[in-house]
């Protein structure tokens, strides 16, 4: 795994000073600092507001707007929800409520090069860790990445908490890293298309897909087949190329 520049540290740093001060504001809303900053509000709490279903116009009647949330409530019903813009390099931060026994995910540079939204984008897992059945934990990057073992659990690191509680997402994608964290816990870093990350996916179930995480741009993509999961606070900074 490589380290992180010490530039790129220093944006880990002032990220995590932005989180604790966002986390008190007003959910679904840009702080003043923020709008100054570049951040960019991708749900209102109100309105689904050019959000769509995977390679469909429209959302499907699965998901709905929940006492200010954007929640899958019932995961028959609602497959995979694009964002209203696509990103190449971004910050996105989060808050997410999973069920009992739930998964879903978030999924980047997604096009519709592929029959279904994992076919391009990774995917930052979500999930109950407690009771979901898949092996692939919270805050994974699914099938390729997972955090160094915690000396205090002899398990993989695992920051999040219970079911039916909000967790906040931390997911950076930029040239010269990307990093997963949640609740304020880093988990790890990768570089897109190195030879690590590559050899990861030629071992990879995603080894027979030719166009995962080679597009380089793409939609958010929010998880909604594998049980119910609500989200808020939804918000997105792009980040230069250098």
């Amino acid at each position: 795994m490589k380290f992180l520049s010490s530039a790129l540290a220093t944006v880990v740093t002032v990220a995590l000073l932005h989180t604790a001060t966002a986390a008190d504001s007003t959910p679904n809303t840009l702080t003043a600092h923020e709008k100054k900053d570049g951040w960019q509000l991708l749900f209102d709490g109100k309105t689904f507001s050019g959000w769509h279903n995977f390679n469909k116009e429209g959302v499907r009647p699965g998901w709905a707007i929940k006492d200010g949330t954007l929640a899958c409530i019932d995961p028959h019903n609602a497959g995979d929800l694009i964002s209203p813009a696509e990103f190449t390099w971004f910050e996105l931060q989060l808050d997410y409520n999973i069920s009992e026994g739930g998964n879903s995910g978030i999924m980047y540079h997604v096009t519709t090069d592929g029959r279904a939204a994992w076919e391009t984008g990774p995917e930052f897992q979500l999930e109950d860790n407690a009771k979901a059945g898949d092996p692939q934990r919270c805050g994974w990057l699914y099938a390729l990445y997972q955090p160094p073992i915690d000396p205090k659990t002899g398990k993989p690191l695992d920051a999040t908490k219970p079911a039916g509680q909000w967790n906040h997402v931390r997911l950076v994608i930029a040239p010269n890293g990307c990093i997963h964290e949640i609740n304020g816990v880093k988990y790890f870093d990768y570089i897109l298309g190195s030879e690590d990350f590559n050899a990861r996916v030629a071992k990879s179930k995603f080894a027979k897909m030719p166009k995962f995480a080679k597009t380089g741009h793409g939609g958010i993509a929010l998880q909604g087949d594998h049980g119910q999961v609500s989200f808020r606070n939804i918000k997105v900074k792009p980040l230069p190329a250098h």
